[in-house]
């Protein structure tokens, strides 16, 4: 079992930025992906950014240019560095761990983390 908490939310203006972190309780090995996802009210989750063993990343269209993932593997830690914030990107932020471990995907998602951008 690996828990996951993450950290950062809160509240913050319009342009300004949030720094999520999300500390995994201990070391994973082998094929991973790290990502953040997102929840507004009434919506279902959607992607924002993930991460893997390669740091190879992706991330949602839209959010490319404003938002950057990035992990501290000493740190069991993925971060997500969110500038030029929006209204819109008003949402709870889950981090969430994918292991491939024999041959089948494993999630393991954090609590999630209120980021609430006023106008």
């Amino acid at each position: 079992q690996v828990q996951l908490v993450e950290s950062g939310g809160g509240l913050v203006q319009a342009g300004g930025s949030l720094r999520l972190s999300c500390a995994a309780s201990r070391s994973t090995f082998g094929i991973r992906v790290l990502g953040w996802y997102r929840q507004a009210p009434g919506t279902q989750r959607e992607l924002v950014a993930t991460i893997n063993n390669r740091r190879i990343t992706t991330y949602a269209d839209s959010l490319k240019g404003r938002f950057t993932i990035s992990t501290d593997n000493a740190r069991n830690t993925v971060y997500l560095q969110m500038n030029y914030l929006k209204p819109e990107d008003t949402a709870i932020y889950y981090c969430n761990l994918r292991l491939l471990v024999d041959s089948r995907w494993i999630d393991y998602w954090g609590q999630g983390t209120q980021v609430t951008v006023s106008s």
